[in-house]
């Protein structure tokens, strides 16, 4: 399309045909659009070139966070999986991870740490991972289990048995921050992991939102307690409920010591 292809042309005909295009195609229609005198293909033109910019810094994380995946392939390890938890800051409920292996055909660009992405993006990630996903394993560790043996131990119960709940049996693990002794498998423990690696971030995806949706289920059975908009985090409006209402029995009695009633 030479520039003169669009004299005549509406500028709703120009953003449909924009619109239409690839990304490539889109960004040889900035000289042509900037040659226009209309401020509206100005703008167009500027909107292509920061979403070209966006997606170069987004194609360049995502390189960084398939790093640990890509260098563990080039090592011979075919099965990487990352692990994450959700969950051990509540004071109700259970602690929940979960273990991926992510496909390495697929187009994964917009993955993040959970915390990162709002419950609308988490849900996206969510039905893509159980879906497109190698493998993916959920393991969950009570309330109970949680003040027999203390938060951390049960985490490492909850990421055992996500494993063990993997179809395909992980050959190097990626895990954020905790080092599992009892099992055999080569693992890489990283600080701030679901940042750093995709695998563990898509494993923080499926923990959180696997718990977020055990919490609004227990709001059906305590709607006093707000669960569905707290998570079972300590806010005042969980302190104050506790106050009125008392503790319930899937409440972590241990994380109470020293509460001031």
């Amino acid at each position: 399309m030479k520039p003169c292809d669009f004299d005549g042309l509406s500028i709703s005909k120009i953003k449909a045909l924009v619109n239409g295009a690839t990304e490539e195609e889109q960004k040889k229609f900035v000289d042509l659009l900037y040659s226009d005198s209309r401020v509206a293909c100005h703008t167009l033109a500027k909107q292509i070139q920061k979403k070209a910019i966006a997606y170069a810094k987004e194609k360049e994380r995502m390189a960084m966070i398939f790093e640990y995946e890509k260098n563990a392939s080039l090592e011979g390890y075919k099965f990487v999986a990352g692990i994450d938890e959700a969950g051990r800051g509540p004071l109700v409920g259970p602690v929940v991870a979960a273990t991926v292996i992510l496909g390495p055909d697929s187009d994964w660009s917009g993955i993040d740490d959970s915390k990162k992405l709002t419950s609308e993006q988490r849900a996206y990630f969510y039905d893509r991972i159980i879906t497109e996903a190698l493998g993916y394993g959920i393991g969950v560790a009570s309330h109970e289990e949680i003040d027999s043996i203390n938060i951390l131990n049960a985490t490492k119960y909850a990421m055992a048995r996500s494993i063990e709940a993997m179809s395909i049996t992980p050959d190097l693990l990626l895990i954020d921050a905790v080092k599992l002794t009892d099992i055999p498998t080569k693992q890489i423990s990283l600080i701030k992991g679901d940042s750093k690696s995709a695998s563990i971030a898509a494993a923080s995806i499926l923990a959180k939102v696997t718990r977020d949706r055990m919490m609004v289920a227990l709001h059906e059975k305590y709607p006093h307690y707000g669960f569905d908009q707290h998570k079972g985090y300590g806010t005042d409006r969980h302190y104050a409920a506790i106050r009125t209402h008392g503790l319930i029995p899937e409440h972590r009695k241990t994380f109470f010591k020293g509460f001031i009633w």
